[in-house]
């Protein structure tokens, strides 16, 4: 089986959000998956079944501690290593990858709209130093909209009181703080075993949803450009079409092997 290392949301090697990269000849047992993705330790790999011949390939992604329904980086990197052009048979239904110019692909996901709620108190001990103006749920994610890009930029999450948060990821967001970008976020899963997601595609088809009313950009087509200030940081592109979300990111393969066990 070849095996990859591939980051996902960026032009340069070493930065952007690493996912490991599987290709299977047959569906593989859930076990042995999250054996291999505990082994490599990224925030999640990816497992493509590529052999057969069903127009859309099974895909399946595993966080070091769990399955997900949905991965937005490690599906990125997986349609970069087959060559842009794909479409995946996932627990999200049909995903569909579209290869551009330049090393940029599409991904069609679908859009999460999340609904105001009140914080927790898990929230705001886990969150010290934001200042927290509203609070969203999604599907798996809480938005946390803070006061400033400085807040999001600055802050250091007490993950103890985070991994109480009755959802598995938070995500903390502001509006961008320079030219060409709409908001910044940052992206935090303690509960999967993921204290910070590098840069998190699945979160911006939440606040590609909570943004464009905030930013009155509600038509279909409406476009934003979101930076992940995480430590290795990253720009996801996207744009809305109804309940659907065009995610669109470069990748660069940094590690080809062969998987033996």
């Amino acid at each position: 089986m070849r095996a990859y290392v591939v980051d996902s949301f960026t032009d340069r090697a070493f930065s952007g959000n690493p996912a490991g990269v599987v290709l299977l000849d047959a569906p593989a047992d859930a076990a042995w998956m999250q054996s291999v993705a505990a082994e490599l330790k990224h925030s999640e790999t990816a497992f493509v079944v590529v052999g057969g011949d069903a127009p859309a390939k099974p895909l399946r992604w595993f966080t070091p501690d769990t399955e997900v329904p949905l991965c937005g980086h490690a599906t990125l990197a997986t349609a970069h290593v087959l060559g842009g052009d794909q479409l995946f048979d996932t627990a999200s239904g049909e995903l569909r990858c579209t290869a551009g110019e330049d090393g940029w692909i599409e991904m069609d996901f679908p859009v999460d709209v999340p609904e105001p709620v009140e914080p927790p108190e898990e929230l705001t001990a886990g969150l010290p130093g934001i200042t927290i103006e509203q609070v969203a749920e999604g599907a798996t994610k809480l938005l946390v909209r803070a006061a400033s890009a400085a807040e999001v930029r600055a802050l250091h999450p007490d993950f103890d009181a985070l991994v109480q948060v009755p959802k598995p990821g938070v995500v903390v967001t502001a509006p961008g703080d320079h030219d060409g970008v709409d908001f910044v976020s940052r992206v935090f899963a303690p509960r999967v075993g993921i204290p910070e997601d590098p840069v998190t595609g699945s979160a911006h088809c939440t606040l590609a949803a909570w943004w464009s009313t905030r930013l009155d950009r509600t038509g279909h087509g409406a476009e934003f450009v979101g930076e992940q200030a995480s430590a290795r940081g990253g720009t996801v592109r996207m744009t809305l079409r109804g309940d659907r979300v065009g995610l669109r990111g470069r990748a660069v393969t940094v590690l080809e092997g062969e998987l033996l066990a």
